[in-house]
């Protein structure tokens, strides 16, 4: 079902800004990581802990869950398909995978959160690791962003064979 002119621009509205979101996110997300991890002081960076958590749980998945959704709805309901083209494929796989890696890590954080609250400890071995993660999960939002720029060409054999299906549905 290819979607009407102006639900296509609402959803790929809804789709933009939930996908620039978490970009954003995730980059406020590392500044956190890196002011924690460059101050000497232990009350900064067990602030820095409960603020990750909160963005991450209230920014980062939400719109991590969003930009999956849309992205869903926009291969499914334009020309582009969810199986015609790699880029696509690619964008779904990347996307899940980080979306799973995020939920992961944030049981992480809210661990380590949790133990801080307990025992007033400064986890800097912890901190570093969200420095890997976010760090990589910005690299691969990146790569999202630059498949949904430039869409390389290359067809699955799903897609050439509908294209060819529709070329024949064409002909008299």
């Amino acid at each position: 079902m290819i979607m009407t002119p102006r639900l296509r621009k609402f959803a790929l509205t809804v789709h933009v800004t939930s996908s620039v979101g978490w970009l954003g996110a995730v980059i406020g997300f590392l500044a956190l990581v890196v002011a924690a991890l460059t101050t000497q002081d232990a009350q900064t960076v067990h602030s820095t802990w409960i603020a990750m958590e909160l963005i991450g749980w209230f920014a980062i998945v939400p719109l991590a869950f969003a930009s999956l959704l849309t992205g869903l709805v926009m291969s499914l309901g334009t020309k582009w398909g969810l199986f015609r083209h790699y880029w696509v494929l690619f964008k779904l796989l990347l996307t899940s995978l980080a979306t799973l890696v995020l939920l992961l890590n944030m049981q992480t954080v809210s661990y380590l959160v949790g133990v801080a609250a307990e025992d007033g400890s400064v986890n800097l071995v912890g901190m570093r690791g969200e420095l890997l993660h976010a760090g990589v999960g910005l690299l691969v939002l990146i790569v999202i962003t630059i498949l949904s720029v430039y869409k390389p060409r290359g067809m699955t054999r799903y897609g050439l064979r509908k294209q060819e299906q529709e070329r024949k549905a064409l002909r008299p």
